[in-house]
């Protein structure tokens, strides 16, 4: 719903100041074939306008609220005791209808009609439940929502017939109990997400760096550049501004159905719309006015999701529309396709969309992309300056921390350049002091720098022959691991037996 405070400032009724206490709220429509409300606003703020004065007008054309007193203000709205109580509230009319006198008319175009109707009718829901949550009015108690015609039955209103009389006539299906009904209705629903109506008040610069992040986080998800995506939303709505999207929260001008589409992934509860006329370009350069029906959604991130699945879900016969769009990077090939696939009838929809991106920059809303992750190696060096001494590079630490241990004087460094490992006396396994003989009887018993396969190799062998054992320890690759006498290092005592 769109508020715009308009004030009948010079309407002797706002003059006079008169505060009531809110006890309910009276529907109206205004009576005659008028659907702007700018035109009752501009007729009735006069000082020598003494004969009504209302607290709002709903616009037929676009369903905005024009509020025009003060909510506590007695308003001379009823012709009798329900300006004392109620608020009341005029929806304005459609200009195809002509009254024969009374309250019956005729009609020269329903469907345009209807579409007023029904869009005062839902504005005025709106509103209502607005109003009873502000004043903390329920709905479906007695008295509390009534129209003029309902009023008069109870004696607190003079004889009029509205609004029932517009919805009969027009075959509306509208009752006072359903919009009672639909109120309270509305009073429950809890809205969440991004609401056009923040943006009414703010500059085209405000509303960019508003909606910005949430087109960067769409790209993220869908794969649609953010600065495209953008910058339909801008030339489709207005900034923001726009009636579809004010009214609607469709920044798109996402119709109810597309190119006689239906795709995966859409957000849209498949029933709410948003009714009104339109401007279409022809092949030739020339306009025509519709009216159609466009799709209404609860906040501005639904609109930005349905828009993104349309343009990677909407076919053209057995193809994609728009084929390959996810993941392109260069805006001025996204902008092409889109026009190529059919999305909009102006002719000079590429050049728009690119001068919006050009204008605002708004390439810096897309999504950068990422250098790739460097390769994470351990090395093993005596220094992480001194390259030549490296031994290995290793994926897995352990096999680093091996590495290490195998060769004297040498850590482990990270791919940073930082020491996550030094061998010490410690890691080395405990050892047993002992003091015997031992017959070796191969040639080739290699000797290693401690006891086990993990350490290094000394180059030497035993060769054949007896040798003096001074320790034992516990190691890799052998039951038990003994240390020569010499000093020359350690031996598998597997392959020697005590003497």
């Amino acid at each position: 719903m769109k508020l715009v405070k308009s004030f009948l400032t010079k309407n002797p009724c706002y003059k006079a100041g008169k505060k009531i206490t809110v006890k309910g709220l009276m529907l109206h429509s205004v009576g005659c074939p008028q659907p702007r409300a700018s035109v009752f606003i501009n007729s009735w703020n006069r000082a020598d306008y003494d004969n009504a004065c209302v607290h709002a007008f709903i616009d037929g054309n676009d369903g905005t609220v024009y509020q025009t007193l003060p909510w506590n203000h007695q308003g001379w709205h009823g012709g009798g005791a329900c300006n004392n109580t109620h608020i009341g509230v005029e929806m304005c009319e459609p200009a195809c209808i002509k009254y024969n006198g009374g309250s019956t008319f005729t009609c020269s175009d329903k469907a345009t009609a209807k579409a007023v109707a029904k869009r005062t009718y839902e504005a005025a829901v709106e509103l209502f439940a607005m109003l009873c949550k502000e004043y903390n009015l329920n709905p479906a108690a007695d008295s509390v929502i009534i129209s003029h015609a309902e009023g008069h039955k109870r004696g607190i209103a003079s004889n009029h017939g509205d609004p029932e009389h517009l919805w009969k006539q027009l075959g509306m299906g509208y009752t006072m109990d359903g919009f009672r009904k639909d109120v309270k209705a509305a009073m429950k629903e809890t809205v969440s997400g991004t609401q056009v109506t923040e943006f009414a008040n703010l500059s085209e610069k405000e509303v960019i760096a508003k909606v910005g992040p949430l087109f960067t986080a769409d790209q993220k998800k869908n794969g649609i550049l953010a600065s495209v995506s953008l910058a339909q939303f801008i030339l489709e709505s207005g900034y923001g501004k726009s009636e579809l999207a004010q009214n609607a929260n469709n920044c798109f001008g996402m119709k109810k159905s597309l190119s006689g589409n239906t795709w995966s992934g859409s957000v849209w509860d498949g029933k709410s719309v948003y009714t009104k006329q339109t401007k279409e370009q022809n092949a030739d350069g020339s306009y025509e006015t519709i009216t159609a029906d466009f799709r209404k959604y609860a906040c501005v991130e639904d609109s930005i999701a349905d828009h993104s699945a349309y343009l990677l879900g909407a076919m053209n016969g057995s193809k994609k529309r728009y084929e390959g769009i996810a993941g392109m990077k260069n805006y001025k090939k996204v902008v092409q396709l889109i026009k190529d696939g059919g999305y909009a009838t102006s002719l000079t929809y590429v050049e728009k969309l690119c001068s919006i991106i050009e204008k605002w920059n708004l390439t810096q809303y897309d999504v950068k992309e990422t250098a790739a992750e460097p390769e994470k190696w351990y090395r093993v060096r005596k220094s992480w300056t001194d390259a030549k001494s490296q031994k290995g590079a290793y994926k897995v630490l352990k096999n680093a921390k091996a590495c290490a241990d195998k060769n004297d004087g040498y850590s482990v460094y990270d791919w940073n350049g930082n020491v996550v490992y030094t061998p010490s006396k410690s890691s080395e396994p405990e050892q047993k002091k002992v003091s015997y003989r031992v017959r070796v009887s191969i040639k080739n018993l290699n000797i290693r720098k401690g006891p086990g396969t993990h350490f290094a190799k000394t180059g030497a062998y035993t060769g054949v022959g007896v040798f003096t054992i001074v320790a034992e320890a516990d190691g890799e690759g052998a039951t038990k691991w003994g240390k020569l006498k010499s000093g020359a290092g350690w031996i598998s005592l597997d392959y020697a037996k005590k003497i």
